[in-house]
């Protein structure tokens, strides 16, 4: 059986499907119906349940045994080890830019959260909504939709994130009006147009959160000398991350390994050395809506010109985010209420509508 987590770093016991991690049903009790949406991202793997909400939000992270290439732990737990680990233990991020990248990473990981939430196919009819970003290959897409039902799950719908996270932020997308969300994730931005309940248009680029960590982490070393982690690079992207290039100098202490002498040292980055990195991430992700305004039918670019743009994604919390494309398009743009959970939120109204694009009356 899978480990409580604050329990001894036991390897977790394989198992095929999720039938086999439960003891035997007695034929009496009622099979209950369960709707599940998932938003299995990059850096964050969130599952949302009816009836119940948020019930999994933790790193898309799975920490292995190498020796027995079982699992030791996945999520929060695993993520502490990042960077950390001996040759014994392989940390796997079973997604890679929006897609996945470890078949096998991502159904452990799928795993481990259905046995911590006690969610169980054989005393369960489940019906899973699974969002994914806009551009997926046809290849990508089958990967995706075999992973739920390899546990157990047969009824599964795929959905683009732009589409959930658009009707998780409160967007009535099955009216008549037209909506554009740009939704800058960990590894992928999506830009999208929404009109009557379903995706018109979408452009993706394989560029968003994990990226600018990494270029993060190539600044410090070509201009401080310095090698830092990915974890501390993201903390720096969280907290000195700015657009804003009047915005006040701050500054932030980070230790890593000198380049120079080998040996751990610190040194300070200002949030002007990390504006220097993001500029020209956004100016490409202007321009991808700019890409994406040309194909637009007027009418729809008329709503939008109205109502404006929708940013979504936790990158959009990056300060001076709308302004700067407000600045930069000239239009009205506005971050989402949730952004970090608004596409797992979508997936409550999406797992009522079963992929259909006009919403029914018990869905209201």
């Amino acid at each position: 059986m899978i480990k409580n987590k604050n329990s001894k770093k036991e390897p977790l016991e394989s198992f095929e499907t999720i039938e086999e991690v439960v003891e035997e049903t007695p034929e009496n009790i009622e099979v209950r119906k369960v709707g599940v949406g998932i938003d299995f991202g990059t850096v964050n793997l969130l599952v949302y349940v009816e009836g119940q909400g948020i019930i999994f939000d933790e790193p898309s992270i799975v920490a292995y045994d190498r020796d027995s290439r079982k699992v030791i732990a996945a999520g929060f737990e695993a993520d502490n080890m990042t960077g950390k680990t001996h040759d014994k233990i392989k940390i796997v991020r079973p997604l890679r830019d929006g897609v996945i990248s470890d078949i096998r990473a991502a159904k452990d990981l799928l795993k481990f959260v259905f046995s911590k939430v006690n969610l169980h196919a054989s005393n369960s009819e489940i019906r899973s909504v699974l969002c994914c970003p806009s551009e997926v290959t046809q290849i990508e897409r089958k990967a995706l939709l075999q992973l739920p039902q390899q546990l157990g799950i047969e009824e599964v719908y795929i959905e683009e994130e732009i589409k959930s996270g658009c009707v998780g932020s409160g967007v009535d997308i099955y009216d008549d009006r037209g909506t554009m969300v740009v939704d800058i994730g960990g590894g992928s931005t999506d830009v999208g147009i929404l009109n009557l309940g379903d995706v018109v248009l979408s452009k993706t680029l394989r560029m968003a959160g994990n990226f600018i960590d990494h270029e993060i982490i190539k600044y410090c070393k070509q201009h401080l000398k310095i090698e830092i982690g990915q974890k501390t690079a993201e903390r720096i992207k969280i907290e000195l991350g700015t657009v804003n290039e009047k915005k006040d100098v701050a500054t932030m202490r980070v230790a890593g390994r000198d380049l120079l002498t080998g040996l751990p040292r610190h040194t300070e980055i200002t949030s002007r050395n990390v504006t220097e990195v993001l500029l020209p991430i956004f100016n490409d992700i202007k321009n991808l809506i700019i890409s994406a305004f040309k194909d637009t039918p007027p009418e729809l670019c008329s709503d939008i010109y109205y109502d404006g743009i929708l940013l979504n994604g936790g990158v959009s919390l990056v300060d001076h985010a709308a302004e700067y494309f407000t600045e930069k398009l000239g239009l009205k743009v506005r971050v989402s209420s949730n952004p970090l959970t608004s596409v797992v939120l979508g997936t409550k109204v999406l797992l009522k509508t079963r992929g259909h694009f006009v919403k029914d009356a018990d869905t209201e």
